[in-house]
């Protein structure tokens, strides 16, 4: 369904599939031979949602079974797995960096499926803020309770569409706009219409002091190409029919979801207002972990650019 001004998810529902998806991709990479990340609450999500189009991703049984049914199904189901994996650790190699630089406010925006408050090495007196749509929160939460699972932070849900007042809600949960924080967007800008992006980093630099870092991972240069698009739309139509022959529920059409619209280059935004920026493409950070795109698979990843920022004391 496509999206609307106001719509809202439960975690099997719209965006929330593509937590799910994520999360089953952390899965697979957790339970690989030398896996890159190591995520013990990504499975627990995936059983805990039931069958959708992320099971191709989570169980080995079905992926053999979509690629029997669909050739190349296997090596960009791969491809995605390396793509989250890497930035799943570029995102946490930038929280502890964070931490060790005496961070302790940090706020995941679109927390989604995120299982850093679990399972990062947080120092004492650290805050982590998630933010999300009401039902992903109380999903996750209800399920990493049932597991016993315990913060390793201090952790704050706030729960809210990021279209609405979230810094006035964010505020009110306790976070202090005058002290340092350490803020993510992963996963999300393609999710927001363009002016909903603005609003989005206006308001964080407006409550970011001296000392306050930022990562996010935003569409690069070439993403809205009409051949790139209609060969990655074509891609994922293969994926979902595959997966529509095997797992017998309702499939989300991701490409829905996805606001196509021409956006501000986040990275030249943040530096005209005194943020410190350093960037990276994706097959940067892919080849940083020694990961990389099979041949003729370029294309199955939208171009992407992972941003990271500080905004230095003076």
């Amino acid at each position: 369904m496509p999206r609307t001004d106001d719509d809202s998810w439960d975690i099997t529902e719209s965006v929330g599939v593509t937590a799910l998806g994520v999360a089953a991709a952390r899965a697979a990479e957790t339970e690989s031979e030398n896996p890159l990340i190591r995520d013990p609450f990504a499975r627990v999500f995936v059983e805990a949602a039931g069958e959708g189009i992320w099971s191709v991703f989570a169980d080995p049984r079905l992926l053999n079974q979509a690629a029997d049914s669909e050739p190349g199904v296997w090596h960009r189901v791969r491809a995605m797995i390396d793509f989250m994996a890497t930035r799943t650790a570029f995102f946490d190699e930038f929280f502890l960096g964070a931490a060790d630089a005496g961070v302790r406010q940090v706020v995941i925006l679109a927390a989604g499926l995120d299982s850093r408050a679990w399972r990062l090495p947080w120092p004492g007196g650290t805050v982590v803020y998630e933010l999300d749509q009401p039902k992903v929160l109380d999903f996750k939460t209800t399920t990493l309770r049932q597991h016993g699972a315990l913060p390793t932070a201090e952790l704050v849900n706030v729960p809210i569409d990021l279209r609405q007042d979230w810094p006035t809600a964010l505020q009110k949960a306790g976070f202090d706009a005058s002290k340092p924080c350490a803020w993510s967007a992963e996963g999300l800008l393609r999710y927001l219409p363009a002016t909903a992006q603005d609003l989005l980093f206006a308001r964080i630099d407006a409550m970011s002091p001296a000392g306050s870092w930022l990562a996010c991972n935003v569409p690069a240069e070439g993403f809205l190409d009409p051949d790139l698009v209609r060969r990655q739309r074509e891609d994922m139509q293969r994926m979902r029919a595959a997966a529509a022959r095997l797992v017998k529920v309702e499939l989300t059409d991701l490409d829905e979801l996805w606001y196509a619209e021409e956006r501000t280059p986040v990275a030249d935004w943040l530096r005209k207002r005194a943020w410190q920026v350093s960037t990276q493409t994706a097959a940067e950070v892919l080849a940083r972990y020694g990961r990389g795109v099979p041949s003729g698979l370029e294309d199955s990843m939208p171009p992407t650019l992972y941003v990271s920022a500080q905004r230095p004391a003076g």
